[in-house]
């Protein structure tokens, strides 16, 4: 199974040297999505054997998947693995989620912090944990039954995608909000999602969304403009018991953008 690993990076030259050393031990071939980063980690990106997308400014973190995506499907890679580079996922798990691609009927192995949790992890900002949790049940609400699971973790980065499967999907959302409109994109393409645990890793406690988002509030109902938007947009795709609830609305962001969000943002 060809496998590609993807890496969105803005500006991680504290981290970047430790992942990529540690993901080229387990991975062949590693894309590095930079999303305009204004600190040393482009010069850093030279002295390793990856490919690189290099965004002029600060697109966004679902730009800089949306580009792994089309990269994967353009060079026929078989799998996709998308993971962060601030150390918050462990490179070790790698052929964790390439073996359960191939042995698991699924289109998306999804890794999940929260399916079973160990004395080791680190406990998330509450704020943040609280906002997973809510967003989480309400798509296993809408969405479950045509994801073929009930999600644990909606917004864990650390995902395997068979990359066949991507080709069904056609996201616009740059921001941090992607994850809300590919849960529902994923469903109204049919597509089968597995959990596998990964390990609940924060090293900086200190990093924010930037803009608005860093409101909790905001970012919430953010969040669930965007589902609810989707949700709508695919509503001929979807079961009738995944619009319950939702009010006719009149939906004009930007395409490019897909979400009016700051253009970076943080799990």
């Amino acid at each position: 199974m060809k496998t590609l690993v993807a890496i969105p990076i803005f500006n991680e030259e504290k981290y970047v040297r430790r992942v990529l050393e540690r993901v080229l031990g387990r991975a062949r071939h590693v894309l590095v999505v930079d999303d305009g980063s204004t600190d040393r980690t482009p010069a850093m990106l030279a002295e390793y054997p990856v490919d690189v997308i290099r965004h002029a400014k600060n697109r966004g973190y679902g730009k800089s998947l949306k580009d792994a995506f089309r990269y994967a499907v353009s060079e026929r890679y078989d799998l996709l693995i998308t993971m962060d580079c601030d150390e918050q996922h462990e490179p070790d798990a790698i052929p964790g989620f390439i073996e359960e691609a191939a042995t698991r009927q699924a289109d998306i192995i999804s890794g999940s912090r929260y399916l079973r949790q160990g004395p080791a992890d680190d406990m998330p900002p509450a704020d943040r944990r609280a906002i997973n949790m809510t967003m989480t049940q309400e798509i296993n609400a809408r969405l479950s039954g045509s994801l073929g699971t009930h999600l644990t973790d909606a917004f864990c980065g650390f995902k395997a995608y068979k990359v066949d499967s991507l080709r069904r999907l056609r996201p616009t959302v740059s921001g941090y909000a992607f994850p809300m409109q590919f849960w529902v994109q994923a469903a109204a393409a049919g597509l089968k999602v597995r959990e596998l645990p990964v390990s609940l890793i924060y090293n900086d406690l200190t990093r924010t969304f930037g803009g608005e988002l860093d409101d909790a509030r905001a970012r919430l109902n953010h969040y669930r403009h965007i589902l609810h938007r989707e949700l709508r947009r695919q509503a001929h795709r979807l079961p009738v018991t995944a619009l319950d609830g939702l009010i006719a609305c009149g939906c004009g962001e930007d395409e490019e953008s897909g979400d009016g969000a700051p253009r970076y943002g943080l799990a």
